[in-house]
């Protein structure tokens, strides 16, 4: 079975960080472990958005990132201490696409020499489509440093202003 990524990236799967590409290259439930640092953007307009798309409170510490693969779909549910944050993942029309809370996301997914930049390329909420301008600055990046798989994503918006900030590492097997 060929894994999401993997679907998506094509030819340029190959390309990606040797723990990137274990991480996506999976075609069963996985659970990895690691550390996170959070931050949250201030505001009652910043707190509605996070809220609505379920994201973690700020803190530091361990993270547990669960993925569980079907023939459609993936679901990631990221633990970050007591606070779960769910999400399905599946290829559409040539994007990414994961469902937050009450946002949906199309991702394009780009490589930076060998790590994977996700950016937003077409977004809805409540399913009603919005401005991908709107999102211009939520994105991730995947990548690997020092032998480790590291994460880092990014979301603010116009007018709510920083929504998040989440980095940190995972242990994966390359």
């Amino acid at each position: 079975m060929t894994t999401l990524f993997a679907s998506l990236l094509g030819d340029r799967f190959a390309a990606l960080a040797p723990r990137v590409r274990a991480l996506h290259a999976q075609g069963a439930t996985l659970s990895w472990r690691g550390e996170v640092e959070v931050e949250r953007g201030r505001g009652w307009l910043a707190a509605l958005c996070a809220w609505a798309t379920r994201l973690p409170p700020a803190g530091r510490g361990s993270i547990q990132v669960e993925i569980l693969v079907d023939a459609r779909c993936e679901r990631w549910t990221r633990r970050i201490g007591a606070h779960a944050m769910r999400s399905r993942l599946w290829a559409a029309h040539g994007l990414l696409h994961e469902r937050l809370g009450l946002v949906t996301f199309g991702f394009a997914l780009v490589l930076d020499g060998d790590a994977l930049c996700w950016r937003v390329a077409r977004a809805w909420v409540l399913g009603v489509p919005v401005p991908a301008r709107w999102f211009a600055a939520v994105h991730a990046r995947e990548h690997e440093q020092d032998g480790r798989y590291r994460f880092e994503v990014q979301a603010a918006l116009p007018l709510a202003g920083p929504l998040l900030r989440y980095r940190g590492w995972l242990a994966v097997d390359g």
